[in-house]
């Protein structure tokens, strides 16, 4: 199956760089490879001391956030490596403050881990929630370096707990130390025979809790605001912006709309903003205008969404009528904001948690849209209740980050 595996990785190299000439995700994909390892070359010595963070995407650096920020600070003569599969991680996060050198992770060949880790040299690795790529960490545990999985999930449908999954279980041995999110994923490493596991819960949380302590404001969304009770839409998709514009278009409550789509692409931002018949401004737009006099305010940028919750009085998170479901719903929860979502939530532990506690509502269509809304605009108390919910649900949940640097000082003294 390792066999069968490495040609795989080969066959999917030729595929993505064919496929790359159509369209522009692929080509970041394929052109952000090519510079990896002299860029590795030229910002790590030999002699110089590392830590390799991987993340897919960007939740999962959001997830390893904070235990790159609290190593960096543990261990400050060390050089941050952070790795990213994904363009939708690197390319909005390749200017981070955080690491040292980011970069593309090259795809899992053999040559690729060998290389990679001999430049890297790093002295400790963490991988962040999921994937596992057997060529690398078979390059880590032949040098022993110590690995680490952070914010771990696993569940019975992974390749690990299928009959003909034994390489990739064998990759697990690389891990030192696995921290997981819930019991569960405990249990199903226990059936693997793997004891050295510690149920730390989701570093995210630690995460969105720090955010608190930032400063949030933004001069603009508070001009927009006016005051009025807002309704703010991080990271919606089609699906969700047929329901929403329909609402937005249709009640008589007084309320504002800011929302930020998933995708930014000119043409869907002003097709979106032509849908809506209220008046509208797009962020691109705002310089010289009266935005009190509007009642839409489209996010058409990246990275101040998290700020912008600070504003909500409610929140709507999209991506749950989508797969694999609703993104990030902790952002708004921190501030003590209600929030509303579709109905694919069951893979995110803390939407689920959220739902079944009520500070969450889950809706299917736009009767339920329009009844949960108008709900929670009308009523103060129900709103006040449900956000307070949120609020107690991410401080009741922080401390995986504490947990993993305890591990890591007591076993590096």
């Amino acid at each position: 199956m390792f066999f069968l595996y490495n040609l795989i990785v080969v066959f999917a190299d030729f595929a993505v760089k064919m496929l790359a000439v159509f369209s522009s995700k692929l080509k970041l994909f394929v052109d952000g490879r090519k510079v990896v390892f002299d860029t590795i070359a030229a910002k790590i010595k030999p002699e110089d001391k590392t830590i390799w963070f991987h993340a897919a995407s960007l939740g999962e650096y959001e997830q390893g956030l904070p235990v790159m920020e609290q190593m960096k600070l543990q261990f400050p003569n060390h050089k941050i490596i952070l790795t990213f599969f994904s363009p939708s991680g690197f390319e909005v996060r390749k200017h981070n403050m955080v690491a040292d050198v980011t970069v593309y992770l090259p795809l899992d060949t053999r040559s690729n881990a060998k290389k990679f880790v001999d430049l890297v040299h790093p002295d400790m690795v963490f991988f962040i929630k999921y994937e596992y790529w057997p060529n690398y960490l078979h390059a880590l545990k032949t040098r022993s370096i110590p690995t680490y999985l952070i914010s771990g999930i696993f569940r019975e449908k992974q390749l690990f707990f299928k009959w003909y999954g034994g390489f990739y279980r064998k990759a697990l041995d690389t891990f030192e130390h696995f921290f997981v999110q819930n019991s569960h994923s405990k249990e199903l490493l226990l059936q693997l025979g793997k004891s050295n596991v510690t149920v730390s819960g989701d570093t995210r949380f630690d995460r969105v809790a720090t955010i608190l302590e930032k400063h949030n404001a933004l001069d603009f969304i508070t001009e927009f605001k006016n005051n009025s009770l807002t309704i703010v839409v991080g990271s919606c998709w089609p699906k969700d912006e047929s329901l929403l514009v329909e609402f937005i278009n249709s009640t008589l409550l007084p309320v504002k709309f800011i929302l930020a789509p998933h995708n930014i692409r000119a043409e869907q931002i002003q097709e979106l903003k032509q849908s809506i018949t209220k008046k509208t401004v797009l962020f691109s737009e705002k310089d010289g205008q009266d935005l009190a006099a509007f009642d839409v305010f489209i996010i058409d940028t990246i990275g101040i969404l998290t700020k912008i919750y600070s504003e909500a009085d409610i929140a709507y998170v999209g991506g749950g009528f989508g797969n694999p479901g609703v993104h990030n719903i902790l952002e708004p929860a921190t501030f003590g904001v209600p929030i509303v979502i579709g109905p694919n939530f069951s893979h995110f532990a803390e939407a689920t948690a959220l739902v079944n506690m009520g500070g969450c509502v889950s809706i299917s269509n736009a009767k339920e849209l329009k009844d949960s809304f108008e709900n929670l605009i009308q009523n103060v108390t129900i709103r006040e209740e449900k956000g307070h919910i949120c609020s107690t649900f991410v401080q009741m949940n922080i401390g995986a980050t504490a947990q993993i640097l305890n591990y890591i000082q007591k076993n590096k003294t």
